[in-house]
């Protein structure tokens, strides 16, 4: 039986134009997720919010959430 878990992780006070890079930067890697892992990244009010959904291996999903923030994190670094 799998579990089921929803992790969401929010950046605070970014700019449009910082988070219109982070969700660009981010587009190759959110295609061909593992079955049963989703990610959706919003740009809500002065943040940026990042909504994983797993119902599968929950070792794909740390993973998964640990690159998608390793990215976030150069594609702010780059635009500084």
């Amino acid at each position: 039986m799998s579990q089921k878990c929803n992790v969401t992780i929010i950046i605070n006070n970014i700019s449009d134009e910082k988070a219109k890079v982070v969700k660009k930067s981010l587009e190759p890697d959110n295609i061909d997720f593992p079955d049963g892992l989703s990610l959706k990244v919003e740009k809500i009010d002065n943040k940026l919010v990042f909504s994983f959904s797993n119902s599968g291996n929950m070792g794909k999903l740390i993973s998964t959430v640990d690159e998608v923030l390793e990215h976030a994190n150069l594609a702010l670094e780059v635009i500084k």
